[in-house]
């Protein structure tokens, strides 16, 4: 480990039931002199159509954490010891008015990426997406998106609300966060209001990856799609934890039965080592309807393997 970068609470002589409750246990932002990965939290959920308490999530995801170690053998790298991946506590988002928490979302995240951090965000419900794109944008202009999802989150209104989890990528489409042709939804699956819905989410420049597709193509070959797709291209990763089966994370706001293995789904983000990853999310944790931390140690483990990702960045 570099001398300057302070890594996790030495899980060999702290019992990981105690010390920092951060995420992996690793320092505070408030810790360290600098900052290349910061993993925030933003626990809001007043955009959700169906169960509520991702509010709840990111704390679930930190307490799922603590089994993380420092080595990461599939990827073979050492996360936390190429660059200074800091906890960096969690976002204010107004819980009355959905408006006003986009912008505090946008300005707050603003604020660390100009510090010189890359974000892992830990949600809160799916409207977040947004008003992150909206800050990485300002930053590396439009991104490639990748967008592991059970539903296709480019409706129009809820309610005659244009902000909710499910609307968060027909605003960004409508304003130019990512490139079309080169973004995609992998793990769409379950019943939809019309035949339209899928017409007019093509309009943005989606490629689909259906999850019944997983039945007859490997990961490698997705992978190499997505790949093909995203290119050179600076890349932003948005993960509902509902693309996972129910079996693998039952703790989530909008569940849909036929879902991804939490093994498919690691196995897909460490196929996406050497692109030029510049943030991610991980949203709708509903911690009330989690069992055993099912929901939350899947999570923590896809936060980690983003974390590792930005690792081998730093490395290269």
């Amino acid at each position: 480990m570099n001398d300057d970068i302070r890594g996790q609470a030495d899980g060999q002589a702290i019992p990981r039931y105690a010390g920092l409750t951060t995420f992996a246990r690793l320092p505070r932002r408030e810790d360290v002199s600098r900052c290349d990965v910061a993993v925030v939290g933003i626990p809001f959920d007043s955009g959700v159509t169906y169960r509520p308490g991702a509010r709840f999530g990111p704390s679930h995801i930190r307490q799922a954490s603590r089994l993380l170690r420092p080595y990461n053998p599939q990827l073979e790298v050492s996360p936390f010891a190429h660059q200074q991946v800091v906890d960096a506590g969690d976002m204010v988002a107004n819980p009355f008015d959905i408006t006003a928490a986009v912008a505090e979302i946008e300005s707050q995240a603003n604020e660390l990426i100009d510090a010189g951090a890359r974000l892992v965000t830990l949600g809160g419900d799916h409207t977040i997406a947004y008003p992150l794109l909206r800050a990485h944008r300002r930053r590396y202009g439009p991104v490639a998106l990748l967008h592991f999802d059970a539903h296709l989150d480019t409706w129009d209104t809820y309610f005659d609300a244009p902000l909710t989890h499910g609307t968060p990528f027909r605003r960004a489409a409508e304003e130019g966060l990512f490139v079309p042709g080169h973004s995609a939804h992998v793990g769409i699956r379950g019943s939809l209001y019309a035949p339209t819905d899928l017409v007019e989410d093509a309009g943005f420049g989606f490629t689909i990856v259906h999850c019944a597709e997983f039945e007859r193509r490997t990961t490698d070959d997705v992978v190499e799609q997505l790949r093909t797709a995203v290119g050179d291209r600076p890349l932003y990763v948005s993960i509902d934890i509902d693309v996972l089966d129910p079996a693998h994370a039952p703790a989530t706001g909008t569940p849909e039965a036929g879902g991804m293995t939490s093994r498919e789904l690691l196995s897909i983000l460490r196929g996406l080592d050497g692109l030029d990853l510049v943030g991610a999310d991980i949203v709708e944790v509903s911690p009330a309807y989690d069992h055993a931390e099912i929901t939350g140690v899947a999570a923590a483990n896809v936060a980690y393997e983003l974390v590792s990702l930005l690792a081998r960045r730093a490395e290269s």
